[in-house]
Order: C-alpha cells, then sequence, then structure tokens
C-alpha cells in the first residue's frame, strides 16, 4: 500500500503525491515543500503542511513607515508635537542627521501651498493678535495660523508662507523660514523629547504655564551634565538664541563639550556654579535661568548666578528634589522651605509643579527675578 509524503521544508505544501490506489480517497496535497525531501507516508488523506514563514522584523519606533504630523505646541514658541500612533515632544534639530543620545528622530516633508493670501485680523491685543489667513489654492485650502504683529508687520509664529500683502489691510506678512526650507519638498527633522530624561520636558508635559524659553533667548543653564537637556534647549532657542551650559563634572563635561562643537549656540563651562565668578568673562546678562544641581544648597547657587548675569524681570526656572535637599524630612516640607529660600533671594515664584509620574518627590518652580512692583501688586498690599 503506498502512502502520500509529508510536506517538508520551510512553508511546505499540504500534502504529498497520490494515495492509494484502491480503497482510500486521493489526497488533496500539493507538491512537495521546498527545502526537505520526501518523507515516508502519510495517511491516505494526504500529509500535514509544513511550518509557516517567520515573523516579520522587530516593530518600529515612533513615527516609524507611518505618516505623522508635526505641529507647533500651543503655547510654547520652538516646540512641537508630533501627531501619530503616540504624540510626542520633539524640537527642530539644529544638526539634521544626528543624534546626542540615541534619541528617536523623525523626519517630515515640508509642502506649502501656493496661490493668493486672505488675511483677516481678528481679536486684536495689547502686544498680539491673531489671524486667520486662507490659502485660496484651486482646491480652495484654508489654513488658520497665528501671528504676532509690530506696527504693520505680522510676524508667522506657525508653519510660515512666502511674503505676500494683504491688499484688504496693506499689511505685509514676513515667513519665519530659512530659505532652504522655503523650497517645495524639503524635509525637516525634528528630535522626539523624552519627559522621563528631561526635567523641562516632563514639567511642559505635566502642564506648567511658561518655561520662559523661546527662539532667541539666552539662557543660563546650571547642571547641563552631558548635554541631553541642553541640546534640546539649544532646538528651542534657535541659531539666534544662546545658551550658557554649566558642569563641575570633568565626565559629563566631556560629552557636552563634543556636543557643543556640532552646535554653536552651545557655550559649554567646566566650572563650579557655586563660584560664578569664574566664569564671568564668559557671560553676558541671560534672559532666563535653569538650575538642575540637585544640591542642598541649591536656592544660594541659583540666588548667585542670577545677581550676576540675569536681567531685572528676568525669570527662573529651577528643578527641586526633595531627597537631595534633607532626605529626613517629608517632600513638602522640603519644598516649602525652598521656595521660601527662593524669595529671600529676591526671586518671585509664580508656578510650582510636580513632575509625577516621571519623577518621584521632584518639583519645578518657575517665576521672575526681581521684579517691579507693577508686575505683582498684589505683593504691595499690606
Amino acid at each position: 500500500m503506498t502512502y502520500g509524503g509529508y510536506g517538508g521544508g520551510f512553508g511546505g505544501g499540504r500534502g504529498g503525491g497520490r494515495g492509494a490506489p484502491r480503497g482510500a480517497p486521493r489526497g488533496r496535497g500539493g507538491p512537495p515543500g521546498r527545502g526537505a525531501p520526501r518523507g515516508r507516508g502519510g495517511p491516505p488523506r494526504g500529509g500535514r503542511g509544513g511550518r509557516g514563514g517567520a515573523r516579520g522584523g522587530a516593530r518600529g519606533g515612533i513615527g516609524a513607515g507611518a505618516k505623522v504630523l508635526v505641529q507647533p505646541h500651543e503655547r510654547f514658541a520652538g516646540v512641537y508635537v508630533l501627531r501619530g500612533k503616540d504624540d510626542a515632544l520633539v524640537t527642530k534639530n539644529l544638526t539634521p542627521g544626528e543624534s546626542v543620545y540615541n534619541e528617536k528622530r523623525v523626519s517630515v516633508e515640508v509642502k506649502y501651498p501656493t496661490g493668493a493670501l486672505d488675511a483677516r485680523l481678528m481679536a486684536p491685543a495689547r502686544h498680539s493678535l491673531v489671524a486667520e489667513i486662507n490659502f485660496l489654492t484651486p482646491s480652495s485650502l484654508r489654513q488658520p495660523l497665528q501671528f504676532t504683529w509690530t506696527s504693520t508687520t505680522i510676524t508667522v509664529t506657525g508653519p510660515a508662507t512666502l511674503q505676500a500683502r494683504s491688499p484688504q489691510r496693506k499689511l505685509t506678512l514676513v515667513s519665519n523660514l530659512s530659505p532652504q526650507e522655503k523650497e517645495p519638498g524639503t524635509k525637516t527633522e525634528y528630535r522626539v523629547w523624552n519627559p522621563f530624561r528631561s526635567k523641562i520636558a516632563s514639567a511642559i508635559v505635566g502642564g506648567i504655564g511658561n518655561i520662559y524659553m523661546k527662539p532667541g533667548s539666552k539662557v543660563l543653564y546650571l547642571g547641563g551634565a552631558s548635554g541631553t537637556t541642553c541640546s534640546h534647549v539649544a532646538d528651542l532657542v534657535g541659531p539666534e538664541g544662546c545658551v550658557y551650559a554649566v558642569e563641575f563634572s570633568k565626565r559629563s563635561g566631556r560629552d557636552l563639550v563634543n556636543m557643543a562643537k556640532k552646535r554653536t549656540n552651545v557655550i559649554p563651562i567646566i566650572e563650579d556654579a557655586r563660584h560664578p565668578q569664574k566664569y564671568r568673562m564668559l557671560m553676558p546678562m541671560v534672559d532666563v535661568i535653569f538650575a538642575d544641581v540637585a544640591q542642598p544648597d541649591q536656592a544660594r547657587i541659583l540666588g548667585l548666578n542670577a545677581a550676576m548675569f540675569v536681567k531685572n524681570r528676568g525669570h527662573f526656572v529651577i528643578s527641586i528634589k526633595a531627597s537631595c535637599v534633607d532626605s529626613t524630612k517629608a517632600p513638602e516640607v522640603v519644598f516649602a522651605s525652598e521656595i521660601e529660600a527662593l524669595k529671600k533671594e529676591k526671586f518671585r515664584p509664580v508656578e510650582r509643579i510636580s513632575l509625577e509620574p516621571y519623577e518621584r518627590d521632584h518639583i519645578v518652580v518657575s517665576g521672575m527675578f526681581r521684579p517691579s512692583p507693577e508686575d505683582f501688586p498684589q505683593d504691595n498690599i499690606k
């Protein structure tokens, strides 16, 4: 009696050849599989099929292979939101094609509509207004954008357009794009800003009202470490801004210097932040000071540097880790005492936010340095 053989091999056929000549019906089997030879006979109904193919390759990261959308953040200029399967915070990469700490990078093709412009002014305010621009293209594409303005010039803060003039209000629309980005079909690269590795990113995701850093700002960064967050702040302030990163550790400072070789708007300073007079010759007056030094006397360190380098009515952001100040006290007690210490150093705290779930027993405090009496009239009421 003759039996059909097994379909052998990787992804083999469902069965063997002809079944028994008499008695059993013919098997439904196909040709034998690739690779292995035909085995010993199977049952009259045909042999068992071979094993299926292997699983696909590794799963892609954020936006891998999928079309993603990058939008400007609603409240923070220079920060963007990656819309996709999982939303993420991103900054525009100053050095396209290179990572700083093996973070994810996303490239988005820039497409700008062409055609006439129709600008309508809406809701004028003291220093800014919201205007709506409708791109009148053959497909009637309508895309609202936000603007700031001075006298008769409106500057686009979102994805910009080419320069044009509105016949209704005689207002000049100015693009904030570089000449390379104005070329149709060019790609812009963004770097994912991980809130688990950056105090500023976790504060933004947590809902802080203002970080006081924007394109063009000068920032003094105390505790630059290896440049993880510094590189994103450098992307945020852009080529017109500058980041002065102070780091005491020689090992971390080496990575910081290597990062600064590519990002020319970062000035690495390998020095002790307790002695700001040692690097006073490198520093101008800055708009914002950020401190992430995790020292028991961090409020005093912030005050020393702010007194020398932060302009009056400038701003500060500080990350406070309770266990680094006093591990024997409850975190809330430590936070309250540190905020009082900041007030003695002429800081006016405006906002406090917890960094849960990204960091345990951490808060970020932001506010103004040496404010004028009219900035906070409620403080003058006795």
